[in-house]
This record gives C-alpha cells, structure tokens and sequence, in this order.
C-alpha cells in the first residue's frame, strides 16, 4: 500500500484521537467560564464592612454587589441594626450594590451621647441623608422597616428625584396600621411626664425584644443570636434614654403621614410592600392603605410577625428582585 493510501487513513485516527480531547478541553474551557462566573458572583455577594464619617457621626455600613450595579439602601427599625439584611444581601447582591448603615443610635454607628446630638427621626434622615451624598448616591431604592420608614420617607419626600423605588417592610405611613402596641406610646406623645416616660420602658425589655422576634413567626427559624444581639445593644449605658426619646419624637412620625401620602399621589414611586400579616406593631392594614394613594402599589402578605426576614428573606428577596426588574430601568 503506498503511502497515498495510507495517509487519508493516519489523518482519520489521529482526528478521531483528537475528538475527545477537543471535547474534554471544550468542557474544560466552559467549566473555567462557568468557574470564572461563579467566582465574580462569590466576590458579588461578600459582604465589606465599612464606615463613612458624617459631621459628628461616625456611621457604620455593609456594603456587597458591584459597584456599578443599581443601588438598593437598607434602613433598618428598632431595637435593631444592619445585621437584620445579613440573609437578605445575598439575594440581592448579584444585580444591584447593596448598602446598610447602622443608624445613629443603634448597632456599631457611633454618634454622640444624648445631651450632644438630638435623637429625633429628623436628625436620622439628616444623617443618613449625609450618608448616601458622601457616597455619591445620586440614585436609589430604599428598603425600609420599623423605624427605616420614618427616616426613608423623609428622604423620598424631600428629594423624590433620588428615589428609584420604595420596598416597605413592615414600615408603616398609615394611621391605621397602628396596632394597640401603641397605646401607652400614645399616652406618652400627650403627656411627656416622666411617668409616663418611665410607663414606655416595658418596651425595652427583652421580653419585649423577644415577642417583636417571635410573636406570629414560626420560632424554628428564627436565629435567638438576633435578639440576643439587640437586647445587649439595648443594655448599653445610655441608651435606654436615646430609644425613650425617640419614642416621643416618633409623634412627629404620625403627624407626617399625610405628607408622606401626598407623596404617594404626586409622585407614583414604584411602591412594594412585603409584609408579615400577623405583625403585632404594624397592622396589614397598614400595608394595603399603600393602594389608596399609589393605586400600583404591589402588596404581599406574608405568614409571619415583624422581622419578616428572619424566616422569609428568600421570598422576599425574590419579591425585590421581580419588582425592580419590571419597575425601575437601569
């Protein structure tokens, strides 16, 4: 046989040697391409712990997600701080750069002592105000919770052009989302005796920390670590008197739900509300009045009590996701 003869055949083997090499270093290079991707969502979803000095405060923030990527504020409540998002960044972090300050007053935000910096809803909106321009946060949607709504509102109303989107949780603009929690409150606004300051202290026990965890929620997946976290910031020396006067001030809350509301109607912001249904401070009442003044507002009850996260973070962040996807353009 010659060699014209044989060569055809050589050259059939040696590709049909190759074949699977090809193949295998065509797996390879997707492993290393799906590798490559999975390590820039791994770097995505870390989570850095920063600080950014505002005037006399010294906030502290998380911060995960790309840089570029649209900005999600998180605005924590009472008696709690940005630890609260510690199961929610991760849903959120691949597509959008996440940011969660500790609030003045609360978790490791170091501000001054009471006598030296007012504590009022106000002053947190100033503060976290400063925050977001220090940062460079021309564009932003909030997510705001308990006390986070008061201090977000305030934000959305003044600078409404900022405000790509609001995600209420369990954050209340609607008388009738008050539950009968507030009562004593209530008494308090009307009369700032020091009884019925020294009346308002049952709130800052931590049975009373617990029942905010606990109360309407499946225990079972609620971490004990998160209040046993808030009880022992709520025993640091002073701050029992920094939560009484925000107490009193959150009169000034109330009294800004029809502005608030005004805000609804004038500017249509996109408007999702997740909240847990059987919540013992903020009604879901609270949650379905957003209708009346943002008729899109796009509300979901949840099967659980106020820290909603603590057993409904995936559904709630997959909630966010769908609602900004569809409702706010990059």
């Amino acid at each position: 046989m010659s060699v014209a003869e044989t060569f055809p055949r050589r050259v059939s083997r040696r590709l049909a040697l190759l074949a699977p090499a090809a193949g295998l270093a065509a797996v390879a290079l997707a492993g290393s391409a799906a590798a490559a991707g999975g390590d820039k969502a791994a770097e995505a979803a870390k989570v850095h712990y920063r600080r950014q000095v505002v005037g006399e405060v010294d906030v502290f923030y998380r911060e995960a997600g790309p840089k570029d990527a649209p900005v999600i504020l998180l605005l924590h409540g009472f008696p709690t701080s940005g630890h609260m998002f510690r199961d929610l960044i991760p849903h959120l972090a691949g597509r959008y750069r996440v940011i969660a300050p500790d609030l003045p007053g609360f978790g490791q935000t170091k501000a001054p002592p009471r006598g030296q910096f007012d504590y009022t809803f106000d002053n947190l909106a100033k503060v976290v105000d400063g925050f977001t321009q220090a940062l460079g946060l021309s564009r932003y949607a909030i997510y705001m919770f308990d006390y986070g709504a008061p201090t977000g509102f305030r934000l959305a109303a003044a600078h409404p052009e900022r405000v790509t989107a609001i995600i209420t949780q369990n954050g209340n603009a609607y008388e009738e989302g008050l539950s009968s929690v507030w009562a004593p409150l209530k008494a308090y606004w009307a009369d700032p005796s020091p009884a019925r300051r020294a009346a308002v202290r049952a709130l800052l026990t931590p049975e009373m920390t617990r029942r905010h965890y606990l109360d309407g929620a499946d225990a079972g997946l609620v971490s004990p670590d998160s209040y046993e976290l808030d009880i022992a910031y709520l025993a640091r020396p002073g701050q029992d008197e920094i939560q009484l006067d925000l107490f009193y001030d959150y009169r000034t809350n109330v009294a800004s739900y029809p502005a608030w509301q005004a805000y609804f109607r004038r500017h249509r912001p996109p408007i999702l509300a997740a909240w847990g249904d059987k919540d013992i401070i903020f009604l879901p009442p609270g949650a379905k009045a957003f209708e009346r003044d943002q008729p899109e507002a796009e509300v979901h009850l949840l099967d659980t009590g106020h820290f909603a996260l603590e057993t409904h973070s995936a559904e709630i962040g997959a909630l966010i996701v769908d609602f900004l996807g569809r409702k706010v353009k990059a």
